[in-house]
C-alpha cells in the first residue's frame, strides 16, 4: 500500500494533529509488532496513516 495521498489532500482538518495521530500509530504498531505490518511489506507509517484517515483508527486530543 501506498501512503494515502488522496485522502490528504482532500483531509480539511488540522493536518498536524492527523500526522502526529498516525506517527503514534505507527509507534504503537511497531512495539506491538502488529502482523498487518507484514501484510503491508513492513510499511508500518504507511498503513498507520491508512488506519487513520479512513477512521479505522480515531484519535483524540487531550487537553493538559
Amino acid at each position: 500500500m501506498v501512503f494515502p495521498l488522496e485522502q490528504l489532500v482532500k483531509y480539511s482538518e488540522n493536518i498536524y494533529e492527523i500526522t502526529v495521530a498516525a506517527s503514534r500509530r505507527a509507534y504503537q504498531m511497531s512495539r506491538i509488532k502488529d502482523s498487518a505490518i507484514e501484510e503491508n511489506d513492513g510499511k508500518v507509517v504507511s498503513l498507520a496513516a491508512k488506519q487513520v484517515f479512513t477512521n479505522e483508527v480515531t484519535f483524540r486530543i487531550e487537553e493538559k
